[in-house]
């Protein structure tokens, strides 16, 4: 029968007081207790002893045995020692290092001292090895990475092995409360300290209270923080998928590798299963990949308005990954996929907001390399945007190798020179099945660009940098003059660019301002700048396949980019050392283009690209950052319109930290309406967000939570909101995590026009838990 958390409470309150007894026994008899020598053994204190036979010994009152590390205190004990055996009754206790075992009796080899405890208690210690935490990770909770202490107890304690216990009839815990708060008991259980716990027939408790029954259980108590087994399940609710149990098996392969493998199952729509690899092999060689595949069948849901709509049975995937990796001759290879196979899924799956509203799907890697002045760069990349089920855009290089000569003197001048040259096969295929439109737009392209620069840096508070390039590059594939289609005819641009950057004149001041508390010296600094830029004419420029920045260049155009940067700087003391930091920067820029084609394809104004008609300026940009202190830090951008003196787009972002324990961040976005300017007259393409994100914990990591939401104030509309906490005992845990999530401004794909979703997960000492494939509890701090 097996018993609960009275009778370990019960147990221990023995053990603890056997202990006692055992000590008072030994103060007592002080000096008056007499020693005898036992071959086999170190030695041996008794009250009486008595030798029966040749081997055989009697020990009686307050019997202490010495071997090695190990000692055996009882009331009686017979020693055996032709047979290396020893019998103890009554008051056993049992020290080994740290551990402890006391019973009412026991049967044990005093020299593998391995043997059997009968009606017993004990206490085991397992040391972690500690690993130091990864920069910008959140600090683990208190019973992660910590010395633990396994209690536990059975009808027959076997001691198998130096570090190895069989149990039978009892169980486990590493709760130090008298009624525990969690217990695991078994009727047969083996404990392996630094390594596994295995128990037949478990059951778990909480509190005296059993929760659930296993046929099996595997319990990691392993001394590194990684450390094979089963990871606790983490249940879940959610309005389309149901209820849902997660559950996942971890592998530490070895110290360099490690592997998840995960299911999930929904009570509405099916199941899924997944797995994780990663690596660190070192030296800049690490990566992970992770796998999904999700099977949902057909669910009906009901709708407010009596109507009902369906989400369709379908099997779907997902593959996520990065990898580095050193090669020989001074190489480096990096590659990334981030793949679905259905943006309904990927959409109405994911908990995290950027994912569920993100329509690309991508993969892509590259080798790079440099040797002395030269460098070479090979990359491959495929992105797909979706814009529905059925319609779609495929954009990349496939592949794309660049080889550059960075600069060097010019045979002693004041000159400087670099070329570059680039072979390309790019990528462009619009689909839509719906309409049967399937339009290629892919082409290859080979560009050759040398380059010569003077730089003037005579004077600190005045600059002239002025460069010449010429730029040669073969299309495979052209635009047609009169229909615009891309037809198979190969053309050659070719052209110049003149520049001109100017900095200055540059004006400083610098106060003193000793009483202040905040800095000892300030520094403004005012750079008022201007770029110049001049190309040629390209004759060919309508049929050029714009596809990427390099291949809208506007010939026969000037540009003048002007502005000025405002700096500020403040000497502040940081531990011993003052050192200067630039606290806020303030720049206004404006571009004024002789051609209005190229205010549409000015890649320096996030609106260029954005449908504005052509125009001689373009938009006024504002740019603000603000670090005044490494706890608070705030960034601004704004585009104004020129010609409507009205704003185009503005967004801010900020984040704050104190002592560790509380950071936030805020964001907000915002498209303005401008009548009179086409891209920006159409509200249903305007948008204005606000998000903000609040993780707050104690010291000890022991109380926390997290707060984020995302809100659409065009609409007024929240999109998301999410919620979640962490508590965490000496020996245990729970952590929640409860989102409200909104599909009207995400997703046309889903069922339903929202979903609530809430988990729960647990934590014991020395067992892990995880963040399932759809990014729940990902936020949670445990």
């Amino acid at each position: 029968m097996i018993r609960f958390g009275n009778v370990i409470a019960f147990s221990m309150h023995t053990f603890l007081q056997r202990i006692a007894c055992v000590w008072a026994l030994l103060l007592l008899a002080g000096s008056a207790r007499a020693q005898q020598a036992v071959p086999g053994l170190d030695n041996v204190i008794s009250d009486k002893q008595q030798r029966v036979g040749e081997n055989h010994y009697t020990f009686k009152g307050g019997v202490e045995l010495k071997r090695g590390d190990t000692q055996i205190y009882a009331d009686e004990v017979e020693v055996f020692s032709d047979q290396d055996r020893a019998l103890a009754t009554g008051n056993v206790v049992f020290a080994q290092g740290a551990n402890r075992i006391a019973a009412e009796r026991a049967d044990f080899n005093t020299k593998t001292r391995l043997g059997a405890f009968y009606h017993a208690t004990g206490i085991a210690t397992v040391q972690p090895q500690r690993q130091a935490p990864r920069p910008g990770v959140v600090a683990p909770p208190p019973i992660a990475g910590q010395e633990t202490d396994v209690y536990f107890y059975g009808d027959i304690v076997e001691k198998i092995g130096p570090k190895k216990y069989k149990i039978t009839n009892g169980g486990f815990t590493t709760c130090v409360q008298p009624t525990p708060r969690w217990m695991l008991t078994s009727k047969t259980l083996v404990l392996n300290l630094d390594h596994y716990t295995l128990l037949r027939d478990a059951v778990f408790s909480v509190k005296g209270v059993p929760m659930f029954y296993t046929p099996i259980l595997y319990y990691p108590t392993k001394r590194e923080d990684r450390a094979t087994g089963i990871l606790l399940p983490t249940y879940g609710s959610s309005t389309i998928r149901g209820q849902s149990i997660h559950n996942a098996f971890f592998w530490a392969i070895d110290r360099s590798q490690d592997a998840t493998l995960l299911h999930d199952w929904f009570s509405r729509t099916g199941q899924g299963a997944g797995s994780e690899y990663r690596y660190n092999f070192g030296g800049g060689s690490d990566g992970n990949i992770r796998a999904y595949l999700l099977d949902e069948h057909e669910s009906v849901f009901a709708q407010s308005d009596g109507t009902t709509s369906t989400l369709p049975a379908s099997r779907s995937y997902e593959v996520r990954g990065t990898g580095n990796q050193l090669l020989p001759g001074g190489l480096r290879a990096r590659g990334r996929v981030d793949y679905f196979s259905s943006i309904t899924t990927m959409q109405t799956f994911n908990t995290n907001i950027y994912d569920a509203s993100r329509n690309q799907r991508s993969v892509g890697g590259n080798v790079v390399g440099g040797w002395g002045t030269y460098a070479l760069n090979g990359t491959f990349d495929r992105s797909e945007y979706f814009y529905g089920t059925t319609s779609s855009a495929v954009s990349g290089s496939w592949p794309r190798v660049a080889f550059t000569r960075n600069e060097r003197p010019l045979l002693g001048t004041p000159l400087y020179v670099s070329a570059g040259g680039e072979y390309a096969s790019l990528l462009r295929n619009s689909k839509d099945t719906t309409f049967n439109v399937d339009l290629d737009s892919s082409l290859t392209r080979l560009d050759f660009s040398p380059k010569i620069r003077f730089p003037f840096k005579k004077w600190q508070w005045f600059t002239v940098n002025s460069s010449l390039d010429w730029r040669d590059t073969y299309y495979t594939r052209s635009l047609d003059a009169n229909t615009h289609a891309v037809i198979d005819d190969s053309v050659n641009r070719r052209f110049f660019t003149m520049q001109t950057q100017i900095l200055g004149p540059v004006f400083n001041r610098i106060w003193d301002t000793p009483a202040n508390g905040y800095a000892e010296k300030f520094k403004h600094s005012v750079e008022p700048f201007l770029n110049v830029q001049r190309t040629s004419s390209i004759d060919n420029f309508p049929r050029i396949v714009q596809l990427e920045g390099t291949d809208a260049v506007v010939g026969g155009a000037t540009q003048y980019a002007y502005g000025i940067n405002n700096r500020f700087y403040a000497k502040r003391r940081e531990g011993r050392l003052s050192q200067a930091r630039e606290i806020v920067d303030v720049e206004l820029a404006q571009t004024y283009y002789s051609d209005q084609r190229s205010a549409q394809y000015d890649q320096q104004y996030s609106t260029s690209f954005s449908g504005a008609p052509p125009s001689h300026f373009s938009p006024i940009s504002l740019s603000v950052r603000v670090v005044p202190t490494n706890e608070l830090n705030a960034t601004m951008r704004a585009e104004f319109d020129s010609r409507y003196h009205s704003l185009r787009t503005i967004s801010a972002a900020g984040s704050y930290a104190w002592t560790g324990r509380l950071q936030t961040t805020v964001g907000w976005s915002k498209r303005a309406f401008i009548e009179e300017l086409q891209g920006f007259n159409d509200r249903n393409f305007l948008d204005q967000y606000v998000n903000t994100s609040s993780t707050v914990h104690t010291k000890d990591n022991r109380f926390g939570g997290v707060y984020s939401f995302n809100y659409d104030l065009l609409r007024s509309a929240m999109l998301q909101q999410r919620i979640s906490g962490f508590y965490n005992a000496q020996c245990c845990g729970l952590a929640f995590e409860y989102q409200t999530f909104s599909f009207g401004g995400i997703s046309a794909f889903a069922a339903v026009p929202s979903d609530h979703r809430f988990f729960l997960s647990f934590t014991l000492a020395g067992l892990g838990n995880f963040s399932p494939f759809n990014g729940a509890m990902s936020t949670v701090p445990r």
